[in-house]
């Protein structure tokens, strides 16, 4: 595996470990966050998948669009488009006032990020295990 690869996996793990954490939070304005660490754990797992391909990409944060492109080498992630259309709006949507997450959909991006994170870590040839444990074990 390529070491950028490793290192988008590494920061794919820690927005996941952000969002379970913040996910499982019973005060509300946790949930915008897991929200947020959600999308972000797939952009960055998408991002792993495309550069360990060599598939060149834009600096962009459209799920759907990083998914078109991921296609090509995974044409059976085409079943999580829907996922990254719901997760993708969570970029920007939570980050500024006027809005806030309510728990439920904290939990529905917690799921469809858990779908994906798997998909891609099985297609990267990782284990079930998340980066950040299997390093924590090892100190």
């Amino acid at each position: 595996m390529k070491a950028l690869t490793r290192e988008w996996i590494h920061k794919a793990e820690g927005d996941f470990e952000i969002m379970e954490s913040l996910a499982r939070s019973r005060r509300r304005r946790m949930y915008d966050g897991a929200c947020f660490h959600a999308q972000q754990c797939a952009e960055k797992y998408l991002k792993a998948r495309l550069y360990e391909a060599n598939v060149p990409f834009p600096p962009i944060h459209k799920l759907v669009a990083l998914l078109d492109l991921t296609l090509a080498v995974e044409p059976l992630w085409e079943a999580h488009r829907e996922d990254l259309a719901y997760l993708s709006n969570f970029a920007v949507t939570f980050r500024y006032p006027g809005e806030s997450a309510p728990r439920a959909q904290a939990i529905g991006a917690r799921v469809r990020c858990r779908r994906l994170r798997q998909a891609a870590r099985a297609a990267l040839g990782l284990r079930r295990q998340g980066v950040l444990a299997t390093r924590r074990r090892r100190k």
